[in-house]
């Protein structure tokens, strides 16, 4: 038996169905995961705070740009409100959870980046600093990662 023009069209229409439904699904967040994201939202709002109003005096104690620590905690408390929602919704599109995961991972990578790639000349304070929140955000990723695995598909 031989796959007709129609047959291979429907089965590609098929496969982009399954495809859209799979990055839209929908969880059920398990409790572990919802105190993780509100953990994140906790610290990154924190953090978005002391960099946004203090950026001049760290900047000096850092060695790091105050425009930049300044845009830094700008987003960072823009982030903290999204992952906030995200850690207080009874379903959430699995998607969006996964871009926070993978977010924070790259944020850790990118910090590291940072320091080695010559962009700043940071303080022996300002390197720790760096190094300390990047691990924060590290481990903040893989207990994310933990939590969505525990979570619950939520039924169509």
């Amino acid at each position: 038996m031989h796959d007709t023009p129609t047959d291979r069209t429907v089965a590609r229409r098929n496969a982009g169905v399954a495809a859209r439904a799979s990055v839209m699904e929908r969880i059920i967040p398990s409790d572990f995961l919802r105190r993780v994201l509100l953990a994140d939202a906790a610290c990154s709002g924190a953090m978005g705070l002391l960099l946004a109003l203090l950026a001049g005096p760290l900047a000096r104690w850092f060695g790091l740009p105050a425009a930049m620590l300044l845009q830094v905690g700008v987003f960072l408390l823009a982030f903290a409100g999204f992952v906030a929602v995200l850690g207080l919704r009874r379903a959430s599109p699995r998607l969006l959870v996964w871009l926070v995961i993978v977010g924070n991972a790259l944020w850790a990578l990118d910090s590291v980046l940072l320091l080695v790639s010559g962009w700043v000349a940071p303080t022996v304070l300002g390197g720790t600093f760096v190094v300390a929140q990047a691990l924060v955000v590290a481990l903040l990723a893989e207990l994310e990662y933990t939590g969505l695995s525990r979570s619950a598909r939520l039924a169509a």
